[in-house]
């Protein structure tokens, strides 16, 4: 599956509609984003259950902004509709191979129970 260009209007119905999406925030100006964008193009092709989302941050600044995206490239992780992952810089081929199987083998329920755990915690301070 090649990638896909994400715009405000089409990010959310992507990441509640999928099991897993990557998402790289990139803009054409950055030569860290275009060394990139190889690499992440060929998982996309290895990973075709997966979607694999791109969000030109030029072009989408609303949405660029709502993730508070301050440097590029920027790839961020969604399971199940849920944030799993943010972290700004270009991955090597091996740490992005790593960083799909920890998103595969992610068990959700869990993940839902830290994030409720949280909320309360925060609720009662």
């Amino acid at each position: 599956m090649a990638t896909k260009d994400l715009t405000y209007d089409t990010f959310n119905d992507t990441v509640e509609s999928a099991d897993i999406v990557f998402v790289d925030f990139w803009a054409a100006w950055c030569g860290p984003c275009r060394s990139f964008a190889p690499t992440y193009e060929k998982a996309s092709a290895q990973h075709p259950d997966i979607v694999f989302g791109k969000v030109d941050t030029e072009a989408e600044q609303r949405l660029a902004a709502e993730f508070r995206i301050t440097s590029i490239p920027t790839l961020a992780v969604f399971r199940e509709g849920i944030l799993v992952y943010a972290q700004p810089g270009a991955l090597p081929p091996a740490q992005l191979d790593l960083l799909i199987e920890r998103a595969r083998e992610l068990d959700m329920d869990d993940v839902r129970k830290q994030i409720a755990e949280r909320e309360t915690e925060a609720a009662a301070s």
